[in-house]
């Protein structure tokens, strides 16, 4: 096997070698190709620990000058496409120090002390994740805006509740809506109090023991938008359980969004014929013309298994690695960048979807009572007559199947009938077989008649104005 060197090279390392790495090495290591998109953070590191540098004195006044306008003028170039990484450029940091080297000669190269790629790169990829999680999260927020929107138009719109997929108790559909609501508000606190836990900067610890230099790590994490420094260098820069959490938050994030997927396809079936989807959000057949699918929504189920892929891929990575630093760990970027990027992709079109589908008002409220969705207010009406409910749901078990040996409605079975059932059936009990009273008698804290499900929408969107602002804050400084 041969070595390949060029001496346009930039390399972090090498002096102790007598020549360049076999190029079949050289192709594993590479990683700029996925952590370009580092950069931006990468350069916002490099000028808080110029200034570091320049406050232990390794740095004069002008030459700190230079330096950060040097750094200015890469990430200028790096924005604009001006710079950018070669295919000799092992990975982003290689590529930046070049393209500072071009810019100061010398110079450049005192930037490198008291740091090693091994605090950069976890920095980096804090910066980078605490940036975009406030992406995801305004996302997730304009997806339970438009459920929010929806549930509004449908406060009063009755629907058959299921478990097991059986009608089971009737519901309002905007507290259907709203239940989807609930799991994107909890992810939303997810991601905070994530953010609380990565808001901690590796930057000072050096490849695993810190610097002999007199450097201040703690006021590198305040310029940086951290709230401390990492209190253990060798846990800094072994440390990828933010990664894993934040995987972990994205992968809960793509099960809520495949449940709701889920439950469009089946609205939007013949069978439940229940929402109608706006052309804009829905495809057709390439063979069958008269198809509408709800290609949306099946593609965020099919996400999911990518999401909880990639959380399995990385604490696969972590979970027998020794201290500190290991290679392993240049795996666990792809798999978050894929989160980032596969969540910013389905949710734009979720939230479409969902803001543009028609609901089919009438043929809720038709599906609603049957499957005998009344019973329980029969067992309940009993117990409020002083039955215990273990007898009235004996009871009503009774009334149901009647009306199935009869195939007829609840409301249909005879006054005698009723007797025969049970003495503590009357025609009184006709006064709750309707879904309007059935959804009006509740009344609690979190239930589906229409007076919680206006308090839900209350508290849903004032929580949502928090979030929406908490999401467009920036937490990397510029």
């Amino acid at each position: 096997m041969t070595s390949s060197t060029s001496t346009n090279r930039t390399s972090l390392w090498g002096g102790r070698f007598s020549g360049g790495p076999a190029e079949a090495l050289a192709r594993l290591s590479v990683s700029v190709q996925f952590d370009w998109r580092l950069a931006p953070y990468d350069l916002a590191g490099s000028r808080a620990h110029a200034r570091v540098l320049a406050h232990a004195g390794l740095l004069d006044a002008e030459e700190l000058g230079k330096m950060l306008a040097a750094l200015d003028d890469l990430e200028a170039a790096c924005a604009s496409g001006a710079f950018r990484p070669t295919v000799e450029d092992e990975d982003v940091h290689t590529a930046l120090e070049r393209g500072l080297l071009e810019r100061l000669g010398t110079l450049g190269g005192k930037l490198r002390a008291g740091r090693s790629r091994n605090d950069q790169v976890a920095t980096d990829l804090r910066l980078y994740l605490r940036d975009h999680a406030r992406g995801v999260a305004l996302r997730l927020v304009e997806l339970a805006d438009a459920l929010v929107e929806q549930a509004e138009r449908h406060v009063e719109t009755p629907a058959p509740g299921m478990t097991h997929v059986q009608h089971a108790q009737p519901v309002t559909f905007g507290h259907w809506l709203l239940a989807h609501v609930q799991p994107l508000l909890r992810d939303l606190e997810r991601l905070r109090d994530w953010d609380a836990r990565a808001a901690v900067s590796p930057l000072g610890s050096g490849a695993l023991a810190g610097s002999s230099l007199p450097l201040d790590p703690v006021q590198v994490a305040k310029e940086l938008g951290f709230a401390t420094a990492a209190p253990n260098s060798m846990d800094a820069v072994a440390d990828r359980d933010f990664v894993a959490e934040f995987l972990f938050v994205t992968a809960m994030i793509g099960v809520h969004l495949s449940r709701l997927g889920e439950e469009v396809v089946m609205w939007t079936s013949q069978e439940f014929g229940w929402v109608e989807l706006d052309d804009a959000f829905a495809t057709g057949s390439s063979i069958m013309p008269q198809k509408k699918n709800a290609d949306i929504a099946e593609l965020a189920r099919g996400k999911s298994g990518r999401l909880i892929g990639g959380l399995m891929t990385v604490l696969t990575m972590l979970k027998g690695l020794p201290l500190t630093y290991d290679r392993d760990m240049q795996e666990d970027k792809e798999p978050a960048f894929d989160a980032v990027d596969q969540l910013q992709l389905v949710l734009p079109a979720l939230a479409g979807m969902i803001s543009t589908m028609t609901v089919r008002a009438d043929r809720l409220a038709a599906a609603a009572p049957v499957g005998y969705t009344l019973a329980t207010e029969v067992a309940d009406w009993l117990v409020r007559k002083g039955v215990p409910f273990r007898e009235a749901h004996e009871i009503t078990g009774k009334l149901v199947a009647l009306c199935v040996a009869r195939d007829c409605a609840l409301d249909e079975v005879s006054d005698e009938d009723l007797a025969a059932i049970s003495d503590h059936l009357d025609p009184d009990v006709r006064s709750v077989l309707s879904v309007k009273s059935a959804l009006a008698a509740r009344t609690t804290y979190g239930s589906t008649g229409p007076g919680p499900v206006a308090d839900q929408l209350a508290a849903a969107a004032d929580k949502l104005i928090t979030w929406r602002t908490w999401s467009e804050e920036s937490v990397v400084p510029r």
